[in-house]
């Protein structure tokens, strides 16, 4: 009898564990049920929301297709694009979030400024594919074209998180009125006399060389500041983002280790105390990438020479926001070159950058804006870039970098180049800075 009691005992325990196992066993497959639904919803809205972008841009590209010929666009067709361009500077949708979830606050971000070299462009977009690291970043590509090939080829990159915005202001969107040429405006070589004559719109600012205004060479230094500023301070996903922005633009290429590179220069940047900016990039004919992969140098900044691949902080831009009428009203069309006067009249001391000695950005945009080439082949530059890379492919990945002070030189005050004298070119670059800013025509 207490042996038949003990064995209905241990069978009793033996069926509770089981109730207790069955029961628990429900509860862990429930909760990863719920889990997975709520993943899979999520997901599927991500996907909505990507789908519903890229709708958005490849319908709008058809009408973006149209308009590389501004002059002759229908009026009807220019504000269709406005509109459009406003809506989607407003949702500021991310497409491929749901694959790579929300930005980090140390992670990268990657602002591309473009215009409308698609061979360069695809090339970069090419090489970033490469890059390690690169699923943790946000890639924002800033747009004064809408253009139906380029916003195509965007939106098939599934590397990483990417948005685009587009500038408001652009030529496209204004061909015959300001930003854009007015046909009223005065001719660039007008004498200040004759233009007055004539009434002009702008017959009274001439740049310091006696020139009118071309809208053709303002455009990228308002596009770059209204860039700026919209990505550090009206974007959502960014306004409010505290890691390193990288500034890149469509024609150049980068190395596969140049977020690692990134990372160890804000290490060592701890031990800096005068460096103020980070250049990932730098334009000498040839590396020398066995004895000079793992070093950096400290110099004074030169728009010249350290222009390419910047990295800036949130803290520099808002010294450098804070300068917002030294760069607006400083007579020349070239943002890099205002932000070289900038740094000597304005901020609290001239800019002192961190450099690259081995340069992890290659320029391969040889014919643009400023340079004419007799050679302009994308093909051609584009594998030279190439070469240059599987040259120095085994000596990437430094496990650590190596501080070196560069030439001490004593850099002049710069002269503005001009081409920026025209007054509604100063009220409007401010008006990005203040949205406040009252945008007057001069007349």
């Amino acid at each position: 009898m207490k042996v038949r009691c003990f064995f209905w005992g241990l069978c009793c325990r033996n069926i509770l564990s089981l109730i207790n196992f069955i029961f628990l066993l429900f509860i862990v497959s429930f909760l990863w049920l719920q889990l997975h639904v709520g993943s899979l919803k999520s997901q599927s809205l991500d996907q909505k929301l990507e789908r519903k972008y890229n709708n958005v841009a490849v319908n709008i590209g058809k009408v973006g297709s149209a308009l590389n010929s501004t002059v002759t666009s229908p009026p009807l067709v220019l504000e269709h694009v406005k509109q459009a361009i406003k809506k989607i500077n407003t949702d500021q949708l991310i497409i491929n979030s749901y694959k790579y979830g929300p930005l980090s606050s140390g992670n990268p971000v990657i602002v591309i400024q473009v215009h409308n070299r698609y061979q360069y462009l695809s090339a970069l977009i090419r090489s970033l594919q490469q890059t390690k690291g690169i699923e943790k970043v946000l890639v924002i590509f800033s747009h004064d074209l809408f253009d139906r090939e380029i916003n195509q080829l965007i939106q098939k990159i599934s590397f990483c998180k990417v948005t685009q915005i587009f500038y408001p202001h652009s030529i496209q969107l204004h061909p015959d009125t300001f930003p854009g040429q007015d046909p009223n405006d005065c001719p660039r070589d007008m004498k200040k006399e004759e233009a007055l004559v004539k009434g002009c719109n702008n017959a009274h600012y001439p740049d310091r060389y006696g020139h009118f205004r071309e809208a053709s060479y303002t455009q990228a230094k308002h596009h770059w500041w209204w860039k700026m500023n919209y990505v550090f301070d009206g974007l959502e996903v960014t306004r409010n983002h505290t890691g390193p922005f990288l500034f890149l633009e469509e024609d150049h290429f980068v190395f596969p280790d140049i977020l690692h590179v990134l990372n160890l220069m804000e290490l060592k940047n701890k031990d800096c105390s005068t460096c103020n900016i980070l250049c990932l990039g730098n334009y000498a004919k040839s590396f020398n990438f066995p004895a000079k992969g793992n070093q950096v140098e400290v110099t004074k900044w030169l728009s010249s020479k350290h222009n390419m691949g910047m990295v800036i902080n949130r803290s520099l831009w808002t010294q450098i926001k804070m300068c917002a009428k030294d760069f607006c009203t400083f007579d020349d069309y070239n943002w890099d070159w205002t932000l070289q006067h900038v740094s000597f009249s304005c901020l609290p001391s001239p800019l002192n950058v961190m450099v690259t000695v081995s340069s992890r950005v290659l320029h391969i945009g040889e014919c643009g804006v400023h340079h004419k080439g007799k050679d302009c082949s994308s093909e051609r530059v584009v594998k030279r870039a190439e070469s240059i890379l599987s040259a120095a492919r085994r000596y990437l990945f430094p496990t650590s970098l190596s501080l070196h002070q560069g030439l001490k030189r004593t850099l002049r005050v710069p002269k503005g180049n001009g081409g920026w004298g025209d007054i509604r070119d100063h009220k409007l670059c401010l008006q990005q800075a203040d949205k406040n800013y009252t945008l007057i025509s001069p007349r």
